[in-house]
């Protein structure tokens, strides 16, 4: 044992892919359906380091591959997040506000709690980040304060908690939800319209706010079925198919007729659909309605699959290199929208290197800039600057030829990577002293502060999704989980559901502003 801690004390590559693999693996393991995933790297790194310690061995990774990790990490974060973070301001910016100032206020309970059990301001940091388990929180918190130890210790200590009392937070809002068990998927169903006037298919598509779109038409049982026009006009007789969550769908057919017995999408002889991959680079941040795909082919789209998500493709959906859009178009001309989309999954896990590279650089040199303030001011630091950088290049997709975001895989795996980097290097500095941390007095006013943060975070969630937003069951439990940027509470509370939309809508409407609002508010914690 010995001989192995000497080796790895000395081979820095080797000590970090060690750590990888040993909390990867630890991560891994499930119970009734919860598990750490890459917070066990953390963990496992901390009680690596420790037991060198024990011998008089250091077992630290260097500074550059823990500011390499968080790079990766914060930067990925924005690419992933910055078209839903957009989308939110539009539609969800009162629920954003409030979570925002949720935070706020229990940022401002961290300091005086933590003054008052006589914490340092990193340990307070670093609790504040593990009591709502983000991890680019505890990047940003140990960045600003200089100090690795504290912040970690903080997180460390804080974090099982923070997981646990969000999911009991979530489980007990979705008892409350016997008023909204329905799903509510995409679902497609074929109306006859039964009208006495005419109306324009754009209007009703206006009017359900964009949730729905038209695919088919068939004026009278002989005619031939065809793609539907976004200003077809529909009159009594004809055969619509509508596509949109089931509830909106349901609203369309009460409003234009009744469901009919006819399914037109399954009659493939006039008109076909496919799922077909964007992949190539040209369309990569065009709209559905800037894809032309009417009056080049006779076209429509109707849904977009990005990730394990289906969405209605409505006509502002901002597409991205490995989205799957569901088109339906006349049987021969399918080939040609196929080589028009791309449909090709090789190059969808290439990185972009010189978007990537753009993005890194210009997020770490806003990181650098001294932003004037009462006390002397501040910089933003690597992690809130490609964080920044990264939100608005994954909304912008492209700046004139270039483009600057990848495909979801390609993010998702390099932000995985740098997030379980960044915790084995946090977990290899912190572990020299966590164990006579947690021992002292230290360990317990840690663990009170940590549960009285997330406490006060849930129930103050909860209460505001209820009383303020009056969202129902389960949207307000995907704003829990999204507000604690926590996927195990969302993986949770999508199993209670059966994966229903709300729950997913109410995750990605404030998860990009919390997510913000914790590295911002760590920071500043960290400084006082």
């Amino acid at each position: 044992m010995l001989d192995l801690l000497r080796l790895l004390s000395q081979q820095p590559i080797l000590l970090l892919a060690i750590l990888l693999g040993l909390g990867s693996l630890l991560g891994s393991f499930r119970y009734k359906g919860v598990h750490l995933g890459p917070a066990a790297v953390l963990f496992g790194a901390i009680a690596i380091s420790s037991l060198g310690t024990a011998y008089g061995l250091k077992l630290e990774l260097p500074e550059v591959v823990g500011t390499l990790g968080l790079v990766l990490f914060t930067y990925t974060v924005g690419l992933l997040s910055g078209p839903n973070f957009f989308a939110s301001l539009r539609r969800g910016w009162v629920a954003m506000v409030a979570v925002v100032g949720v935070f706020v206020a229990v940022g401002f309970v961290g300091v005086l709690g933590g003054r008052l059990l006589g914490l340092s301001s990193p340990v307070i940091a670093g609790t504040f980040a593990g009591a709502l388990t983000n991890t680019p929180a505890l990047a940003a918190a140990t960045e600003r304060a200089g100090d690795t130890t504290g912040p970690t210790i903080g997180y460390s200590i804080a974090y099982l908690y923070g997981v646990a009392a969000m999911l009991v937070a979530a489980m007990l809002v979705l008892r409350r939800s016997s008023d909204d068990r329905a799903r509510d998927p995409l679902t497609n169903l074929t109306i006859r319209v039964d009208l006495d006037a005419p109306i324009c298919a754009h209007e009703i598509v206006r009017d359900s706010g964009g949730t729905v779109v038209f695919s088919r038409i068939q004026h009278g049982e002989e005619n031939p079925i065809e793609v539907i026009d976004e200003h077809e006009i529909l009159q009594a007789g004809d055969l619509v198919t509508v596509v949109g969550p089931a509830g909106a769908v349901s609203g369309v057919a009460e409003r234009l007729g009744h469901r009919s017995s006819h399914a037109l999408q399954s009659q493939r002889r006039d008109l076909d659909f496919r799922r077909i991959t964007v992949s190539q680079a040209a369309l990569a941040g065009r709209t559905i309605a800037e894809l032309g795909l009417d009056e080049r082919f006779g076209a429509v789209a109707t849904r977009v699959r990005r990730g394990d998500l289906d969405m209605v493709a409505s006509e502002d959906f901002v597409l991205q290199m490995g989205d799957r859009v569901r088109v339906t178009a006349p049987s021969g001309r399918l080939k040609e929208v196929s080589a028009y989309l791309g449909d090709s999954e090789r190059g969808l896990s290439d990185i972009n290197p010189i978007g990537f590279a753009l993005g890194l650089a210009v997020g770490v040199a806003l990181g650098l800039v001294h932003i004037p303030a009462p006390g002397g001011g501040f910089t933003l630091g690597a992690a809130a600057g490609t964080l920044l950088v990264g939100l608005v290049f994954g909304r912008l997709v492209r700046v004139g030829p270039l483009v600057v975001s990848m495909s979801t895989s390609s993010a998702t795996s390099l932000s995985t990577f740098g997030m379980i980097t960044f915790l084995a290097y946090a977990g290899s500095r912190a572990g020299e002293r966590f164990v006579a941390s947690v021992t002292s007095d230290l360990g317990w006013k840690v663990l009170v502060l940590g549960a009285l943060l997330t406490t006060v975070a849930a129930v103050a969630i909860a209460f505001v999704g209820r009383s303020v937003l009056k969202t129902n069951s389960r949207q307000l439990a995907g704003v829990i989980a999204g507000a604690q940027t926590q996927p195990a509470v969302l993986a949770f509370a999508n199993d209670r559901t059966g994966f229903d939309l709300r729950v997913g809508l109410g995750y990605a409407m404030v998860y990009p502003a919390a997510m913000i609002a914790k590295i911002l508010l760590a920071q500043v914690i960290a400084g006082l």
